[in-house]
């Protein structure tokens, strides 16, 4: 499995929608993940704390799944159970990852050094098919 790349956000998935679009364009396919606490409707929250393997909701034009998990969450897991195939995956909380920062037009992608990277939305879509696009050897 190719891991997708990782950039960590501080905004709202709004803030990205220009490079959502230009990623589904470009045949590529882009993640969000929320590391925090999320609230699962009631009905499927009770159904995981009474033991259910997963508890599932699909209506709308979307799937909701709540799986009872112990201890932390293992990213690598993650990644392999919800974002096979993701190119990029826009992970909002902490992660040790670059930062990526709409800037205008523009898009930053800062290391945790300080150091950043300056793309337009196209060359950013571009750089993704890179393997290490927001490294500064």
């Amino acid at each position: 499995m190719k891991a997708p790349h990782l950039l960590r956000v501080d905004r709202g998935p709004e803030s990205f929608a220009p490079l959502f679009e230009a990623s589904r364009s470009a045949g590529l396919r882009v993640g969000w993940l929320e590391l925090a606490t999320a609230e699962p409707p009631a009905r499927l929250e009770a159904a995981a704390a009474m033991g259910a393997l997963r508890a599932v909701a699909v209506g709308g034009g979307r799937t909701i799944t709540v799986k009872p998990v112990r201890g932390e969450p293992v990213l690598r897991d993650l990644l392999r159970e919800h974002f096979l195939g993701c190119v990029l995956v826009l992970v909002a909380g902490d992660l040790d990852a670059p930062r990526l920062v709409p800037d205008g037009e523009a898009w930053l992608v800062s290391a945790p050094d300080g150091r950043g990277l300056r793309f337009d939305t196209p060359g950013l879509v571009r750089a993704l098919r890179r393997p290490r696009p927001f490294a500064q050897d």
